[in-house]
């Protein structure tokens, strides 16, 4: 059975909280549940890691490369617009990667208009909130 990890990044632990009016009223706990129950459905496994921090990011990502993963899912929150060495984690990990964002980074702030992580993916999806990942989800699990 394909198990795919969904990484979500900084501030994505506040979902329902912060910023409502951009990231809507429902919790990581609940995109987590809605992603168990999709991916069911789809015969696959997920498994579910946040953090804040971009280092512990990078190192899990790094502990994927050589395991039983078979595709990621991340949402790399602002780490997207900053992060060399998370763009170089994805790229050096050879595992097919979906990057997500929740809002449609290309209509807010110029800064979070460009992805240094997006090179290292196979698509990015943006503005979609949970859909998003929804439609990531089912892409990894129809690939060979």
């Amino acid at each position: 059975m394909k198990r795919i990890v969904i990484i979500n990044g900084p501030n994505l632990d506040r979902l329902g909280i912060r910023e409502p009016d951009i990231y809507g009223d429902q919790t990581l706990t609940d995109l987590e549940n809605l992603l168990t129950e999709e991916a069911e459905a789809l015969g696959v496994q997920v498994q579910f890691y946040q953090s804040n921090h971009e280092g512990f990011i990078i190192d899990e990502i790094g502990e994927y490369a050589d395991s039983e993963i078979f595709g990621l899912i991340i949402n790399p929150g602002a780490l997207t617009h900053t992060s060399l060495a998370l763009h170089d984690a994805l790229a050096g990990c050879d595992l097919p990667t979906i990057e997500v964002h929740i809002s449609n980074i290309y209509r807010r702030e110029e800064i979070r208009r460009h992805s240094l992580t997006a090179p290292a993916c196979i698509g990015v999806i943006s503005g979609l909130g949970f859909d998003g990942y929804i439609a990531a989800l089912r892409h990894l699990a129809k690939l060979d």
